[in-house]
């Protein structure tokens, strides 16, 4: 038994995907990910030690969310040059730097860092914005 009292290892979303190999070709040419393992209808691509599984019987209702914390935002630009689908251009806010993309089945990938601190917060423009004039 754990003495840490650490009871989970780790999480790991799950994409629902329509065609297994053309979306681990995605993840691993396009985004840069390296293919962990492939069985049957699912499979593990990771970088950075961070795992994202590719299901292609997963239900799918609606496009599925998974966000990616970064250390900087090289990927922001390495995904746009790569031609990856942009629907959010980078935002600042108080709680992130972020930026989405989507990937070939309609998953987003919501990528951020901290905020930017020489950048303005889109949420404080709102809400000074709202703010009755005198």
């Amino acid at each position: 038994m754990n003495t840490a009292e650490r009871y989970i290892e780790c999480t790991i979303p799950i994409l629902p995907v329509s065609d297994l190999a053309r979306s681990t070709q995605f993840y691993t040419e396009t985004l840069g990910f390296s293919l962990d393992w492939s069985s049957g209808s699912i499979s593990s691509v990771s970088r950075d030690r961070c795992a994202i599984m590719l299901s292609q019987n997963a239900e799918k209702a609606a496009p599925t969310w998974v966000w990616i914390g970064l250390e900087d935002d090289t990927l922001f630009h390495v995904y746009r040059a790569s031609g990856v689908k942009v629907l959010q251009e980078p935002k600042n806010w108080s709680w992130a730097y972020e930026m989405k993309f989507e990937d070939i089945d309609g998953n987003v990938l919501w990528l951020g860092t901290e905020p930017c601190d020489d950048l303005p917060r889109q949420d404080q423009e709102a809400k000074l914005s709202s703010e009755p004039t005198p």
